[in-house]
């Protein structure tokens, strides 16, 4: 009977356990789409605004906030290093010139997805500087289909029926979103605007194939290694600031002589660049999350291991201990009476005995 109801008890904190683990993956899932959600929303409609304002300062150079934007990428990659590492600069130190110096091939590695990944940011200013917020969020879906092409070409995955009808879906909805609509007007001012229509589109289905193709190569890079996430973003990021340093010294390289690299910089700019930042704050924000989520699981588990342990010694000490005396003197008092009213000459005889010891 004890054990009995022992191992349901048991069987009862596992299912606690169970639930309330389930209910926090739950809400870290929803908690992660919820800021994926909001921080691109914020980040496309952020970044068509800077691009789109009239001011009387010289608009600032897409090159340069891709450039500021990977050295804040650098930053956070190495804070989040020196977190793993204890907050030990000297450990952090070992470590990257263990795996940055001291490995350069697999360095070299990270060089290709670095040029796609800046190409396809300043591509990404290209597009919504030709086009409008919502056409530019519906055509960039499009990177969903080509990653899903290059993941089963590269990686060898296998998609199914569902998801397949699901990308044809997707691509038909961009497919009618860029369907031309008949209106009035000028025939000069609808050249001129289809042309920019034009290349907005064209920038942004590069950047669609771009972010496919460098963002399937970097997790088959991930899969192949045992590097941890962090130094290979740092190793991404250093190649990204180098990539772009170049590119913006060769397009813009008169008006950063001129009018420096922050020319045009503002509050919406160092806004636009903060989000720019968006695998690693993301990212960073679901790694938070996990990390809260895990320490307090394990830290309910343990209150409530030790809580249950010392309430059920208690509880069934004190149980045991009244059920005992109880059963006893009951049993007692039965059995002796029984006994003495069946053998009472025995009783006496037996006792009388003892007192003549």
């Amino acid at each position: 009977m004890l054990q009995s109801e022992h191992d349901s008890s048991e069987s009862r904190q596992e299912e606690s356990s169970t639930m309330v683990s389930s209910i926090h993956s739950r809400r870290l899932k929803n908690l992660s789409l919820g800021v994926l959600v909001l921080q691109t929303t914020s980040l496309v409609l952020t970044m068509r605004y800077s691009r789109t304002l009239k001011e009387d300062a010289p608009r600032y150079l897409a090159s340069s906030a891709v450039v500021s934007a990977e050295v804040i990428k650098i930053i956070v990659c190495t804070l989040l290093v020196f977190m793993e590492n204890n907050f030990s600069v000297r450990a952090m130190n070992q470590l990257l010139k263990d795996e940055i110096v001291r490995k350069p091939l697999e360095t070299m590695k990270l060089a290709i997805p670095a040029g796609i990944y800046t190409l396809q940011n300043n591509l990404l200013y290209v597009a919504l500087s030709n086009l409008d917020a919502a056409t530019y969020q519906v055509t960039y879906q499009l990177k969903i289909l080509t990653t899903a092409l290059f993941s089963v070409s590269m990686l060898g995955r296998r998609l199914g029926s569902y998801q397949w009808l699901s990308l044809l879906l997707l691509m038909a909805g961009v497919t009618l979103v860029q369907w031309p609509m008949a209106t009035g007007g000028d025939s000069e001012q609808k050249v001129l605007s289809g042309s920019i229509q034009f290349v907005g589109l064209m920038a942004v289905l590069m950047a669609c194939i771009s972010s496919g193709f460098a963002g399937v190569y970097f997790e088959k890079i991930l899969k192949e290694t045992k590097q941890s996430l962090w130094v290979r973003n740092i190793q991404l990021g250093l190649f990204g600031f180098v990539f772009g340093t170049i590119g913006m010294m060769v397009y813009d390289g008169q008006r950063v002589t001129q009018s420096g690299m922050f020319q045009g910089y503002n509050k919406i700019t160092c806004t636009v660049v903060v989000l720019q930042v968006r695998d690693y704050f993301t990212f960073l924000s679901i790694y938070v999350s996990i990390y809260l989520c895990i320490y307090l699981s394990m830290y309910l588990s343990i209150y409530l291991s030790i809580y249950l342990s010392i309430y059920l010694s208690i509880y069934l000490s004190i149980y045991l201990s009244i059920y005992l005396s109880i059963y006893l003197s009951i049993y007692l008092s039965i059995y002796l009476s029984i006994y003495l009213s069946i053998h009472p000459s025995f009783f006496f005889l037996e006792c009388s005995v003892l007192f003549i010891r």
